[in-house]
């Protein structure tokens, strides 16, 4: 048993260090309200573990006329009124402690006054043998600090404060409840529903069951027991774990054995403070799923990417920039590949370097697309995760895409500037066309000399390279512009597919870097979750 209780300890231990780790990569994510009941509960766990876990501390609680100080009676075998000491009409519980060796700072984190708490061991020890508590009893409930609190539906609010106090602070309950309000609504709506998940450290005891025939306490049990059900709260029957449910009555002392017997097996196994302690953390885990849980798998994926790099190549005018090459690649080719009197006439009609950009005005990213883009990408990335981590993507992505139309912008005129590179046959069909001119120049040069001077050269020779000269520069001319159509799109191709990779780089850089991050630090919180949870 000590070894299990160990286990669950360290089980314990590390949801609770899980807890504190998230706590502290979430509260720059998360509002400080959503947190506020966790860092509660981190102080609650680190204070009551750094106290006597040797103790158990079993709360008697109920409401008015329920019986909780005649059971306080039964089960200490101490009658205040004959030791002179009434039950204080203040907000003030009632301590006794079995073994008070190290109780005190418990009891004082309790918040119980000196006045009211008393022990089996202490210097009243010998009183309370006189009244009737035998040793051998109180042997099982050694470690036990039992409390009997105030009535939960006291009129005074400072008894009902005192209540909800402690129950939020004792290892285990014991709910005190009689035929006559075992159903009553405010006691399943404020406490029992809400502790639905504290079923393992919690007792029911059905007293004053003197006062109801045999068979009517048993309906009245098997009622009980439905409203249990009906609340969340699991009922331990055939040795299976749950709430504890029992019939006594504090007059007679039938049934006080068995709630012995129950607290006595709860304070003996030392494992009530870890548990009730899981408990509370199972609940905070619960409230603190929305807030770590999305509806399903999240993250980016390559159909978001690739969508929104598309969208940047759309701004920065990707593929009208990669047509306007192409367009540059066939004029250059004409240019440099065609009969040399066109280069005569376009030099004529005004200078055009070689190697110009394919736009002479500078081309900007358009702004309203890519903010578009990036609102979309963000939202593809955020979809599915819970409202503060998709808030915080959202940003991320925002913040980032502050720089993305200056850095698209810089990436197209890096494109712009980029220099055309010339395929070798370009200078092979210039000294082609070169040598063509030479031809027909030569023929007609003949021709000229042969009709002037009567030279002795046959005329069809000059005629011949006359007609090579000047239909072989157009010919040559059309077969670079025909043969050059595969290149030149390929020249295009490749300067599109530069601007979208530059593009693409601009928005990995800036936005979707950004968004990983925040996309990690929900996965790391996530995983965190996940062992606060116990999964």
């Amino acid at each position: 048993m000590r070894a299990a209780v160990g286990n669950s300890g360290d089980l314990l231990q590390q949801r609770v260090d899980a807890l504190g780790e998230l706590l502290g990569l979430s509260r720059s994510r998360v509002e400080a309200e959503a947190l506020a009941d966790a860092g509660v509960l981190l102080d609650r766990v680190a204070e009551r573990r750094r106290l006597s876990l040797s103790h158990t501390v079993v709360a008697l609680a109920g409401a008015t006329g329920s019986g909780k100080s005649s059971l306080f009676n039964a089960l200490t075998g101490l009658e205040l009124a004959e030791v002179g000491v009434r039950r204080p009409t203040t907000a003030s519980p009632l301590a006794y402690v079995w073994d008070a060796h190290g109780a005190e700072p418990l009891l004082d984190r309790l918040g119980i006054p000196h006045e009211t708490r008393f022990a089996r061991r202490s210097l009243l020890d010998g009183v309370h043998t006189r009244l009737g508590m035998d040793g051998a009893g109180s042997d099982a409930m050694e470690g036990l600090v039992l409390l009997d609190l105030p009535d939960h539906d006291s009129a005074a609010f400072g008894h009902r404060h005192q209540v909800d106090r402690l129950l939020e602070l004792v290892d285990v309950v014991v709910w005190v409840l009689d035929p006559e309000k075992y159903a009553d609504a405010v006691l399943h709506e404020r406490y029992l529903r809400p502790m639905a998940g504290h079923a393992d450290v919690t007792l029911v005891v059905l007293n004053q069951v003197d006062r109801l025939p045999a068979y009517a306490a048993e309906q009245v049990l098997d009622d009980l027991r439905r409203l249990l059900d009906e609340d969340g709260i699991a009922v331990g029957e055939h040795g299976e774990a749950g709430a504890v449910v029992l019939a006594a009555s504090a007059l007679t002392g039938e049934g006080i054995a068995e709630v012995r017997a129950a607290i006595g097996q709860l304070v003996a196994e030392r494992g009530a403070a870890n548990r009730r302690l899981a408990a509370d953390v199972d609940r905070a885990a619960a409230r603190l799923r929305p807030v770590y849980v999305g509806d399903r798998a999240v993250g980016l994926t390559d159909a978001a990417w690739e969508a929104f790099a598309d969208r940047l190549a759309d701004a920065v005018g990707a593929s009208a920039l990669g047509q306007a090459a192409e367009q540059e690649w066939h004029t250059a080719a004409a240019r440099i590949c065609g009969v040399p009197w066109s280069r005569l006439l376009a030099r004529h009609r005004g200078p055009v370097a070689d190697t110009a950009g394919p736009l002479d005005e500078p081309l900007l990213a358009a702004r309203p697309v890519v903010a578009e883009a990036v609102r979309e990408v963000a939202d593809a990335a955020a979809d599915g995760l819970p409202e503060p981590w998709a808030l915080a993507v959202c940003e991320a992505a925002q913040r980032g895409a502050r720089d993305l139309p200056e850095a698209l912008d810089e990436a197209v005129a890096r494109a712009e500037e980029a220099e055309l590179e010339r395929p070798w046959w370009w200078s092979m069909a210039a000294l082609a066309q070169r040598t063509l001119l030479v031809l027909a120049v030569a023929g007609t040069l003949g021709l000229v000399a042969c009709a002037v001077w009567a030279a002795g050269i046959p005329p069809w020779i000059p005629l011949l390279a006359l007609a090579v000269g000047a239909l072989g520069g157009p010919v040559l001319a059309w077969l670079c512009r025909v043969g050059g159509r595969g290149a030149a799109r390929r020249f295009g191709r490749c300067t599109e597919a530069r601007l979208r990779a530059a593009a693409a780089e601009c928005g990995q850089a800036l936005v979707l870097e950004a968004m990983s991050a925040e996309l990690l630090r929900y996965r790391e919180v996530r995983e965190r979750y996940g062992v606060v949870a116990g999964r």
